[in-house]
């Protein structure tokens, strides 16, 4: 019986990415995957800069980068009418807080080949690429699973310490395991139709949120050549409607001659908003869609499941390894799932703020007065106020979360010149664990610097360096130190009345550091 620290069951974007990510951290990983090519045809499109930033610190965020579309001249996203006329929104931009393009626009069958080439190539992944999990037992001490070959009866068992399921929004695992979901409110059929665009077309470097009260729509313009539209059903509409390549063109018709695309893909989808009642039971955890579904408007379904590997892939060796506590795996769901379904409830609101403005119209056209647009609904439009939340439970200094504060949200990395002209992204000096980093070079206990040594923690100055692009952390102009945890949110940081070694004391206390 072969035995491995973690078995991943699940091998898309966010299973490959947590195989990847637990390798690079020394575990010994089965990665388990049903279909033995990357699916052909697109469906996630965007991924954020936090994202591409994760990949840095396992030396692979040039790479996934160069994947990505570059920002383009008059690239947005925002509301319009039925006209198609902006009514409000944000601009792009190529530089963010996380040290790269903040919203990147990407081909899923392009960028997953890239992940399942680098996971399934890695000497510490075994990968079983045309092998599906059919069963499985958690014991106290780990988990067994039988795995078989497609189309072949033949099995065989794999041992495990945890075995983690990106196993998509129908988990076999979760069924198994009984979890129930928590319906968010949303269940609406949409067609999704992708096309490749081609010399002469018409179309913008928008995303556009069509609110027009004949038919809602979005418009993406993705990675180049590709572009998207989804068409909300109108009442009484069947899929198979929808579906006609004439009914497909003439939506289309409106936007582009249809000499200048071909269609890639048609396809009716509900949109759904959903979160998982638990996402862990015993020695099994779900990741991914299998633990949260979310409409696209946001473009977070993916995004928020590879979150979910990287809160893992940081917790897991420590725990496995000895140096932290077991309950340190608590926090997963604590951290997750309200972070989760946050974002699902906005995506949700964007959806109803999308149906609000065609209300509007709707009584323009027909000369009444418009319905006020409630403040909370119009923040939720892209650039209107609303932002990603914080981790509010889980590892971090409770008392210092606040919507205003730095604690639970990522660190700021800006690019930075030492004092031998050298430029780098900040997290180059954090390196890929734990990092105190301090305006100047802080004054530590023995008891503080046994703790950072333990975890592989780096001690960073900021003193001799500058930015060049971006800036500092925003919690160094009132505080000297912070504390990083490995997926870059930002622990904690000195008070005037707590100090660094107190600071570094509850780190340890927070992880069930073993003594």
């Amino acid at each position: 019986m072969s035995e491995y620290d973690v078995i991943v069951v699940g091998v898309g974007p966010v299973g490959a990415t947590a195989a990847l990510l637990l390798a690079e951290a020394g575990l010994t990983v089965a990665a388990v995957e049903r279909d033995a090519q990357v699916y052909k045809l697109p469906r996630a499109v965007n991924l954020d800069g936090e994202i591409v930033r994760a990949f840095q610190r396992i030396g692979r965020g040039e790479a996934v980068d160069a994947l990505m579309q570059t920002t383009r001249p008059g690239d947005r996203a925002g509301f319009a009418n039925s006209r198609r006329e902006w009514l409000f929104g944000s601009e792009s931009r190529n530089f963010g807080a996380n040290g790269w393009q903040p919203a990147n626009m990407f081909d899923q069958p392009e960028f997953e080949a890239y992940l399942r080439q680098e996971a399934v190539g890695h000497d510490r992944v075994h990968a079983l690429v045309g092998y599906e999990a059919v069963a499985f037992e958690d014991y106290a001490d780990g988990v067994r699973v039988q795995v078989q070959q497609v189309g072949d009866d033949e099995g065989q068992t794999l041992a495990g310490r945890y075995l983690l399921a990106c196993d998509g929004a129908s988990s076999p695992t979760r069924k198994t395991l009984g979890i129930g979901w928590h319906d968010l409110g949303y269940d609406h059929d949409w067609l999704v139709v992708d096309v490749i665009a081609k010399e002469g077309h018409t179309l913008t470097n928008d995303v556009l949120q069509v609110c027009d009260p004949d038919r809602i729509s979005t418009y993406v313009c993705t990675k180049d050549p590709y572009r998207r539209w989804e068409f909300k059903l109108n009442p009484g509409e069947t899929a198979q409607q929808m579906l006609e390549p004439e009914m497909v063109h003439s939506l289309i018709d409106p936007w582009t001659p249809r000499h200048t695309y071909d269609i890639r893909r048609t396809a009716v989808y509900q949109f759904h908003a959903a979160v998982a009642d638990t996402w862990r039971v015993g020695n099994v955890f779900i990741a991914g869609d299998a633990a949260h579904q979310t409409p696209p408007f946001l473009g977070q379904g993916m995004n928020a499941g590879m979150r979910d590997v990287i809160n893992l892939a940081w917790k897991l060796p420590l725990v496995i390894h000895g140096v932290a506590g077991e309950t340190l795996l608590d926090t997963y769901q604590e951290e997750r799932d309200a972070h989760a379904r946050d974002l699902v409830e906005w995506a949700v609101s964007v959806g109803r703020l999308m149906e609000h403005l065609t209300e509007v119209e709707r009584a323009e056209r027909r000369g009444l007065p418009p319905p006020a647009t409630p403040p909370a609904l119009r923040a939720s439009g892209y650039g209107q106020g609303r932002e990603q939340p914080p981790i509010r439970a889980g590892a971090v200094r409770l008392e210092q979360v606040s919507d205003e504060g730095s604690t639970g949200y990522l660190f700021n990395q800006p690019i930075v010149r030492d004092a031998q002209g050298v430029e780098q992204r900040l997290d180059e000096l954090l390196g890929p664990g734990f990092a105190l980093v301090a305006r100047s070079a802080p004054q530590l206990s023995d008891a503080s610097h046994r703790i950072l040594d333990a975890l592989g923690a780096r001690v960073v100055s900021l003193q001799g360096l500058q930015p060049v692009r971006g800036h500092f952390d925003r919690l160094f102009e009132e505080h000297q130190v912070a504390l990083v945890r490995p997926d870059r949110i930002v622990f904690g940081h000195t008070t005037d009345t707590l100090t660094a070694d107190a600071l570094v004391a509850s780190l340890a206390e927070a992880l069930s550091l073993s003594s």
